[in-house]
């Protein structure tokens, strides 16, 4: 017993096992260092020898791979949810993405799961929290995107050594399936009756750019004249069109009790557009001959429309204005698609469902994958996967399929005619 309990000389980075006073093993392993440069090591204390050896082992493999806690209070989820969307994500990504982060952060995840350690959250917690979610009427993909954002900022957690594992990695979301409609394009005949009202309407070379070439809202609503070449029929992609986000431009002393986005005095916060964050998102897409021409009367229609509105127009180069010039909004754009839907008596649709639309056509038209990925902003590592989810097989191109089996199994139909003319003789 003398022998256990006497304390031999270690090796720097060796951890330190022996018999304490109170009978129990106790150990220190080195974890590396403080903020402060101090060395730092982690005290263990088991009732058996084996069993803190084992617990040892664990720690300094956890040490070695990186993945062992810090040294410092632990983070809550909650606190750690926080700093990370603030400190972290937002300064990196998109004003989009950091908008759909902080919705995930402070309406799902904080009040779910904020409250436990983030070294002991569990996957099972995680699911929980998913399951209560559409309990209270949430959908799949609202699930989906608290899950998503869960899994990143764990991620991080783990990188940065506040927690051993990735419990939103281990979870399970929800299955998307109940939740997804499924997409059915718009048919040559609806986008005819389409185009019959768009000739009516003002900014009608933004619809058609949508039916005919799939370009999102973001894509067009971004489109300046500098990016517009119609002599040589083609016009490139480079931005993007942000929602709008407002502040209070009123005074705390006298506010005018609306919400930001109504305010008088709103400030607006987000920049107009964005460059498209893929390089396949920056593209040249042709323009077909009918869009050529609804292209140049509608520049026309835009300059009689700066001269009327004298002082009163907004100069912004953009393509599709307002009135008065001025980029739309795409809340405004969204609702004269509906208008447009309406009084073109066609069933009702998404905008995005125009998108899906142009690349089933192209698809249709027997146009190479290739020069559709092109058109449709596809990346090419994940242009298999978006094909699968935007190209549609239609009735037509069904029944199409049908006749090609029977020409290649029964024969062309006029042979099966003669055939069974030769049967009756016999």
């Amino acid at each position: 017993m003398a022998e256990e309990k006497k304390r031999t000389r270690r090796a720097n980075g060796e951890s330190a096992i022996y018999l304490g006073k109170d009978g129990r093993w106790h150990a220190r392993v080195p974890m590396g260092y403080k903020d402060d440069g101090t060395p730092y090591r982690r005290h263990l204390t088991r009732p058996t020898r084996k069993e803190l050896v084992d617990e040892v082992r664990r720690l300094e493999k956890q040490r070695d791979e990186g993945s062992a806690r810090q040294p410092g209070k632990p983070w809550t989820v909650a606190k750690w949810l926080e700093h990370w969307v603030e400190n972290i994500a937002k300064p990196v990504v998109s004003e989009n993405t950091y908008a759909g982060y902080e919705v995930a952060v402070r309406v799902h995840l904080v009040p779910g799961v904020g409250r436990h350690r983030i070294d002991r959250l569990e996957p099972e917690h995680l699911e929980s929290l998913y399951r209560r979610m559409q309990s209270a009427g949430s959908k799949a993909g609202t699930a989906h995107q608290a899950h998503r954002t869960a899994r990143t900022a764990l991620g991080e957690a783990v990188r940065r050594g506040h927690a051993a594992k990735n419990a939103a990695a281990l979870a399970k979301p929800p299955r998307m399936e109940e939740d997804e409609t499924e997409v059915e394009p718009y048919s040559v005949d609806e986008v005819q009756s389409l185009l019959l009202e768009v000739n009516k309407r003002r900014n009608s070379a933004r619809w058609m750019l949508a039916l005919a070439l799939g370009l999102r809202q973001g894509e067009t609503l971004g489109l300046r004249w500098s990016d517009v070449d119609l002599d040589n029929e083609y016009l490139k992609l480079r931005r993007n069109r942000l929602r709008p986000k407002y502040e209070h431009g009123c005074s705390e002393a006298a506010p005018c009790g609306r919400k930001a986005g109504y305010c008088p005095a709103r400030v607006q916060v987000r920049r107009e557009t964005k460059n498209t964050k893929s390089r396949a998102g920056r593209r040249a897409v042709p323009l077909p001959g009918p869009l050529v021409v609804m292209l140049r009367s509608h520049r026309e229609a835009q300059a009689r429309e700066r001269a009327a509105a004298g002082n009163l127009w907004t100069e912004s180069e953009y393509v599709f204005t307002k009135p008065l010039g001025g980029p739309l909004s795409p809340n405004t754009d969204y609702h004269d698609w509906k208008r447009l839907l309406e009084v073109a008596g066609v069933r009702n649709g998404r905008l995005h469902d125009a998108r899906h639309t142009a690349g089933t056509v192209l698809m249709l038209l027997g146009v190479p994958d290739r020069v559709i990925d092109q058109i449709m902003g596809w990346e090419p590592g994940g242009a298999a996967r978006m094909r699968a989810r935007y190209l549609h097989v239609t009735d037509p191109m069904l029944k199409e399929a049908a006749r090609k089996i029977e020409r290649a199994i029964w024969g062309a139909p006029e042979n099966l005619a003669v055939d069974k003319d030769q049967d009756n003789e016999a």
